[in-house]
């Protein structure tokens, strides 16, 4: 899938899918590709009591409980919620759920402001409309909709998002899994099959925006996942899904522990900080997120390798930070300002290592925007 610029998790790891499958010998529920302890596996990846034949990658890195309860949430009649800061995974962890259960995590719909019930219902091809009147052929079925059909998993991100004409109408595809198509006299009705269901993520940052209805709620089973804090699995994290991104642009660049070390605990620095202001000026507009962090990590290997000496240095990664989190002007460059002086400056004093030229690298990077 090298042409490709972003495979889905059932291309990406097809093989290693297809390998699951042939040796898994354990109860599905309805039409899954994958047992429930497969698909754990496939997810958290193997270990050596697991007594498998090769090695399954880990892919998502947080709670064992929190997979193990999105799993049997999806095997039971309801849908399923996963909901936490931007940054923690919901979105991926619901891809390889997907994935691993249908062999597609494409069937998605994206709740915005704009979303309507035709995104999560149907809608019609007008010029067969029409040439021929309204069909079957002539309808065109939701994501949601076509995740019915196949009795396989359908997504809907960011549902908060959407308005709740939309949240109302989501309500009566999980109760009464069908879909009344009233302009069609015959076929008028679309089930669904065993096996579907729904994984949702909603922001919680998002909270009040459009807040679910009780009556929603109900028909969901709500997975909070929490912000990563340990150190150790934060790191694993930021480099797996580096080593990633850099694999599509075929970059070969290895990232030295200490730099890893410098923008962890640079992040941990910055969040404590947010947590202890007194007002919102105070904080910095990004949530501060592993994603961030990877965003971070990547503009910097980045650089480096196109205009820099091939190596990732303290200097590209204190730029590439102030260039990702000063999104204020000049609210958020006070705020690391403040952080360089006050915390950094000291710690190059101490420790020195890295940290004298991350705070070069993030001075002349302020400086550069003020």
């Amino acid at each position: 899938m090298s042409d490709v610029l972003r495979a889905p998790a059932e291309l990406k790891y097809a093989e290693e899918l297809d390998w699951l499958e042939s040796v898994d010998d354990s109860p599905k529920p309805f039409a899954w590709r994958l047992s429930p302890k497969m698909l754990r596996l496939f997810v958290l990846g193997s270990e050596r009591s697991d007594g498998l034949d090769r090695e399954v990658s880990q892919k998502w890195f947080g709670d064992r409980s929190i997979v193990e309860r999105a799993i049997v949430t999806l095997a039971s009649d309801r849908g399923l919620l996963l909901i936490g800061d931007p940054g923690t995974g919901k979105s991926w962890l619901a891809e390889l759920l997907a994935a691993g259960i249908s062999r597609n995590s494409t069937l998605v719909v994206q709740g915005t402001a704009g979303t309507t019930e035709d995104h999560i219902k149907y809608s019609w091809n007008v010029s067969m409309v029409i040439a021929k009147g309204q069909s079957r052929d002539s309808m065109i079925p939701s994501p949601i909709m076509t995740a019915m059909e196949a009795g396989s998993i359908g997504r809907f991100e960011e549902l908060t998002r959407s308005t709740s004409d939309v949240q109302d109408a989501l309500i009566s595809i999980l109760s009464e899994k069908y879909i009344s198509v009233p302009e069609l006299d015959s076929d008028g009705i679309v089930f669904a099959k065993p096996g579907f269901s729904v994984i949702a993520t909603a922001n919680s940052r998002d909270r009040g925006v459009n807040d679910l209805s009780s009556a929603l709620k109900r028909r969901f089973n709500f997975v909070r996942i929490p912000v990563v804090t340990n150190k150790k699995s934060e790191a694993e994290i930021v480099r797996f899904r580096t080593e990633e991104l850099l694999r599509r642009h075929q970059i070969e660049l290895d990232v030295p522990p200490t730099l890893l070390d410098v923008l962890l605990r640079s992040f941990g620095d910055l969040r404590a900080a947010a947590a202890s202001a007194g007002s919102d000026d105070e904080k910095l507009e990004s949530a501060l997120s592993t994603a961030e962090q990877i965003g971070v990590l990547e503009d910097a290997v980045l650089h480096s390798n196109f205009f820099g000496e091939r190596a990732l240095t303290a200097r590209a990664l204190a730029s590439s930070l102030v260039g990702s989190l000063a999104r204020r002007e000049p609210e958020d460059l006070a705020i690391l300002n403040k952080y360089l002086h006050g915390v950094v400056e000291p710690r190059s004093k101490d420790e020195g290592g890295d940290w004298p030229e991350f705070l070069d690298g993030g001075r002349d990077a302020i400086a550069t925007l003020s």
